[in-house]
């Protein structure tokens, strides 16, 4: 369905790999890299940034608009099952953003970024444990709020965790105040986690207690308050 939604397509790959390539190539945003390559602390973040907008933005409206037209209600009375249907949404998911990877990582490789390759497996957990943080998010706002406010609210969310949580650019870049809570919020410890494991070979514990947290504080929240019509 992405393949055939130019719209879905332009921002789930098109606007990633232009991302990549923009900060990578350009030095229109003073970026400290600690001794590494620009690429290599620019690449991290952008499979963080596409990760987001697959697993929280799109899965938010698309799922939103599906209990709005009565979809949800009907393919939960189905043998499938709501658990099923949601393991599916999270396989789903899961599809297009090893598509993602290939692509930003295939990108990345071709402008010069060289990740450590014994944090490839740890940056895979990090993935894994991003995905379940925003797929709770995107449920729980979908299951709760009409499907217009979702619509607007999700773009403009994405919008925020993007400029100023520490997703593309390091945590400790942003100004002291925001550096705190960029450190507490899903995006920036999904962003610290993959530049940890894909930089230095490691994952930094904080990151993955902040996502372990969210995970179980969302995945909680959705499954009390999410209404399938």
């Amino acid at each position: 369905m992405i393949l055939r939604n130019g719209e879905q397509l332009l921002v789930t790959i098109f606007l990633p790999v232009l991302v990549l390539v923009g900060l990578s190539r350009s030095g229109v945003v003073e970026l400290s890299t600690g001794g590494a390559a620009r690429i290599d602390v620019v690449a991290p973040g952008v499979i963080a940034l596409a990760v987001m907008s697959t697993a929280f933005t799109s899965q938010a409206i698309a799922t939103s608009f599906d209990r709005r037209n009565g979809v949800l209600r009907l393919l939960a009375t189905t043998p499938l099952g709501r658990g099923g249907l949601l393991a599916g949404k999270f396989l789903g998911v899961a599809a297009v953003e090893a598509v993602q990877v290939v692509v930003i990582g295939g990108t990345g490789l071709a402008l010069g970024w060289r990740p450590v390759a014994a944090g490839i497996p740890l940056a895979l957990v990090a993935l894994v444990l991003g995905t379940a943080a925003f797929i709770s998010l995107a449920l729980l706002v979908a299951g709760t709020l009409r499907a217009e406010a979702v619509l607007a609210g999700a773009n403009l969310l994405l919008v925020v965790l993007a400029v100023g949580s520490g997703v593309v650019v390091p945590v400790s870049q942003l100004p002291a105040p925001l550096e705190h809570v960029a450190r507490l919020l899903p995006s920036g410890a999904l962003g610290e986690a993959l530049r940890g494991a894909l930089i230095h070979g490691a994952l930094p514990a904080w990151s993955v207690g902040v996502l372990l947290a969210w995970t179980a504080v969302l995945a909680w929240s959705a499954a009390r308050l999410f209404r399938w019509h």
